[in-house]
């Protein structure tokens, strides 16, 4: 028997294990109450039935709307009323041309779009950065560099065309009735600005968004623009002072039962809260950045829960986003005010040393005991000063494959295996790509 979406996150959480990963792409639905259904993808879509028709929160991404659909359709026929966007990543937003193809087809009027006002902004953004975006989110997902995407210009868009404009927007908070229900939209910053989190007061039920993804919270991403830990944790403590009874995130389990709800977003606040306060107070003893990085930690206890754990973003990134946030782009180490270029300093540590063979064998010494940290910068250093050195490539890619399996987030990893293959190309070997879906976020 199939236990329900609802069960297993109860059996998670109440016994602090997963045996299997709480994100999960099926494109199946499962009803969570009379009138409220959850499909689950790459990002979910929420659905509620209402007298007007289906409020929909989020689209999916441009892979999955049109299986979204399908699924949604099998369990209710009703027009999409209004669709809600969560926040502008691309996943939550890409998949709304499949949304409009179908209305079009069956002769109905567009959805209307509710989405906060700094939304539009950030597709505006995507739209002017969309080559910069192509090649961040390949890197992400361990795909190819940059030399081998389509034209990092070219192709289709990032963001996809078709994809529905937000109609309606709101500042900071808006309450509307659609079709009988009530639904408050309120929005909160933490992973993006333009973040909306909804409150249904007849189905005591929070649609959250982002704000909690079955996973340490992706607040350090290090390749995208600022994020607000303190303005996220606050969020949460809003959620916490409703009389919520499901609580449904967009990736990962919903979750049930009011006191349950509220010890996982009491862990994830307060995780936040901690963190933030302990990057503060070094900084204002004059601590730099490298001081921060080894100094301040996540109790490992925390990391352990099945919707903390460190898989995707990980604490030390989030750390570093912490500094840009309250410090700037500096990280206190004068000689990198205004640095030398990496191939310059690399020419020099490399005459030094006796040339770049010297650095990279030493790498593969240190990589051999695990010191991955110091490995990695000395075969860079090898492989900008010899470029064109197969043999110095081949070593390269293996250690960024070696530190890729050593790692737990994500974020890691994709970066990790984009070095590696970048490499491997380097030294003239076919890569196979392992490009995933280029628009988990944005």
């Amino acid at each position: 028997m199939v236990e329900h979406v609802l069960d297993l996150s109860a059996r998670y959480i109440d016994s602090g294990h997963a045996d299997k990963p709480p994100n999960r792409v099926s494109h199946e639905l499962s009803e969570l109450a009379d009138d409220v259904a959850l499909v689950e993808a790459f990002s979910h879509v929420v659905a509620v039935r209402t007298d007007d028709g289906l409020v929909a929160f989020d689209s999916s991404g441009p892979g999955s709307g049109s299986r979204v659909l399908e699924s949604l359709r099998q369990w209710n026929k009703d027009p999409i009323h209004t669709l809600v966007y969560t926040h502008g990543h691309i996943d939550h937003v890409g998949g709304s041309g499949a949304v409009a193809e179908e209305a079009r087809d069956q002769g109905r009027s567009l959805p209307q779009v509710i989405g906060h006002a700094n939304l539009p902004l950030r597709i505006d953004r995507y739209r002017a950065t969309d080559g910069y975006n192509k090649v961040i989110n390949a890197r992400q997902f361990g795909g190819l560099p940059v030399s081998t995407l389509e034209g990092a210009s070219g192709g289709r868009p990032f963001v996809p065309e078709g994809t529905l404009d937000v109609t309606l927007e709101f500042e900071q908070t808006m309450t509307l009735e659609i079709g009988g229900a009530e639904f408050e939209f309120h929005h909160a910053k933490g992973e993006t600005d333009d973040h909306t989190w909804t409150w249904i007061p007849r189905y005591k039920m929070i649609s959250a968004g982002d704000q909690f993804i079955w996973n340490f919270p992706n607040c350090g991403n290090p390749q995208k623009v600022q994020r607000y830990p303190m303005e996220w944790a606050s969020s949460l403590r809003e959620m916490m002072d409703t009389e919520v009874e499901l609580f449904v995130p967009a990736h990962g389990l919903p979750i049930s039962g009011h006191d349950r709800i509220v010890s996982c977003l009491e862990a994830v606040a307060s995780t936040l809260e901690q963190l933030v306060q302990d990057v503060v107070s070094a900084m204002n003893t004059g601590a730099t950045l490298d001081d921060i990085v080894s100094s301040v930690s996540v109790d490992p206890n925390i990391l352990e829960l099945p919707y903390l754990r460190p898989l995707y973003d990980e604490p030390e990134f989030v750390i570093r986003n912490i500094w840009r946030l309250y410090g700037g782009w500096w990280d206190g180490k004068p000689s990198r005010l205004k640095p030398a270029t990496d191939v310059d300093l690399a020419k020099v540590i490399a005459e030094m040393a006796g040339g770049a063979a010297v650095l990279a064998e030493r790498a593969l010494d240190l990589t051999a005991v695990g010191e991955f940290r110091v490995a990695c910068h000395l075969i860079d250093m090898a492989s900008d000063t010899a470029p064109d050195s197969t043999e110095i490539h081949e070593i390269r890619a293996s250690i960024y494959m070696e530190r890729r399996a050593a790692e737990s987030s994500l974020m890691a990893k994709g970066i990790f295996e984009s070095a590696a293959n970048e490499s491997r190309q380097s030294a003239g070997h076919s890569v196979e790509s392992r490009r995933r879906a280029l628009s988990l976020e944005g």
